[in-house]
């Protein structure tokens, strides 16, 4: 099945490489390598992710890969990548601040 990174997803990964590359250029590259290079394993399992735990929806699963989560979201014809987060953002409540 085809895999499409979304806009969002794009800008996440070039989020994550400008984060990085302030230390290491090389190792912001092969963080980003590895992440987009889990698109086969969605394309040839999709549903070899696990649900996502905030919203529950067999169609909406997700991959982890180091420190961030690869969610996407199975379609008929596609899947769409959705977002990278690292692992310990709140992705339902990401603009609330903490008291």
């Amino acid at each position: 099945m085809k895999v499409h990174w979304t806009d969002t997803a794009e800008g996440h990964l070039d989020t994550i490489y400008a984060y990085i590359e302030k230390d290491s250029p090389e190792y912001a590259l092969r963080v980003v390598d590895r992440l987009t290079s889990r698109s086969q394993q969605i394309a040839d399992f999709p549903l070899s992710g696990r649900k996502v735990p905030e919203y529950e929806m067999e169609q909406i699963r997700e991959v982890i890969e180091g420190s961030y989560r690869i969610i996407y979201h199975i379609k008929s014809n596609q899947i769409d990548v959705l977002a990278v987060i690292h692992g310990s953002q709140d992705i339902l409540h990401k603009d609330r601040k903490k008291a």
